[in-house]
C-alpha cells in the first residue's frame, strides 16, 4: 500500500507541469483504470472530473498530490508501530531474543538524529 501510495504522489507530481508529456501521462494511465470490471469507467471520470482530462483533472491531481503524502506518512506511522509491537519476523523460527537491543529509544533517538540531519 505504501509503495503504490507512493508511486502515485509521484505520478501525480508528473502531471503538474501541464505538459503535452503530462497530458497524455495523464489521459493514459489513468484511462488503465478503464479496465476494472464494473467501476472502472466510473473511477476513470471521478479521478478526471468530468469526461476528459480537463482543467478540473489537474486541480484534483495537485489535491491529491498534496494530500497523499500525509496519508503515507500516517501509514508509515501505523506500521511502525505494529511493527514494534509484535517484533520482526526471523524466518529461521530460531527465537533471537538473548542479544536483542530494545528499539524504543535507542533506534527511535537514532532514528530522529538521522531524520534531523537530512532535514
Amino acid at each position: 500500500i505504501l509503495l503504490f501510495a507512493t508511486m502515485a504522489t509521484a505520478f501525480m507530481g508528473y502531471v503538474l507541469p501541464w505538459g503535452q508529456m503530462s497530458f497524455w501521462g495523464a489521459t493514459v494511465i489513468t484511462n488503465l483504470l478503464s479496465a476494472i470490471p464494473y467501476i472502472g469507467t466510473s473511477l476513470v471520470e471521478w479521478i478526471w472530473g468530468g469526461f476528459s482530462v480537463d482543467k478540473a483533472t489537474l486541480t484534483r491531481f495537485f489535491a491529491f498530490h498534496f494530500i497523499l503524502p500525509f496519508i503515507i506518512l500516517a501509514l508509515a506511522t501505523i506500521h511502525l508501530l505494529f511493527l514494534h509491537e509484535t517484533g520482526s519476523n526471523n524466518p529461521s523460527g530460531i527465537p533471537s531474543n538473548s542479544d536483542k537491543i530494545p528499539f524504543h529509544p535507542y533506534y527511535t533517538i537514532k532514528d530522529i538524529l538521522g531524520a534531523l540531519l537530512l532535514a
